[in-house]
């Protein structure tokens, strides 16, 4: 069978790196992961994080997985002038222009997204990608 989709026990493992990477980083963070499809998989918020970020987490995850790109990469090209200029009003407001959400590649294929919210975004985008190196 074709893998198709992230699973509970790839999001847990993705997200586990996640939080020793904000551990280590001293930045209590939302992690979350979504499916293929962008639908949230699993959400974990570290003591002390932001309840902003909740949020925030959940959409990187889901933007990502949506546009097949990081959030960093999107934002580049959703600046004044830029090709995707406005896309951030899209979605009903779910599309998040800022760095910390990355794609789950398998063979080629999205196959789901790590986001992340709680740090700056260099902090968010470091804990994002630790998550992705253990996927």
């Amino acid at each position: 069978m074709k893998f198709e989709s992230v699973t509970l026990d790839d999001a847990r493992r993705v997200m586990a790196a996640g939080e020793a990477r904000a551990a280590e980083l001293g930045v209590p963070c939302n992690i979350a992961v979504v499916d293929a499809g962008a639908h949230l998989v699993a959400h974990i918020r570290m003591d002390g994080s932001q309840l902003a970020s909740i949020g925030h987490a959940i959409d990187k995850a889901f933007t990502s997985c949506a546009y097949r790109r990081s959030t960093e990469a999107l934002g580049r090209d959703a600046q004044p002038a830029g090709p995707l200029y406005g896309v951030a009003n899209s979605q009903q407001g779910r599309v998040v222009v800022f760095a910390g959400g990355i794609p789950l590649v398998h063979e080629g294929r999205v196959v789901g997204a790590i986001g992340v919210s709680g740090g700056t975004i260099d902090e968010d985008h470091a804990v994002a990608e630790a998550a992705v190196a253990a996927f």
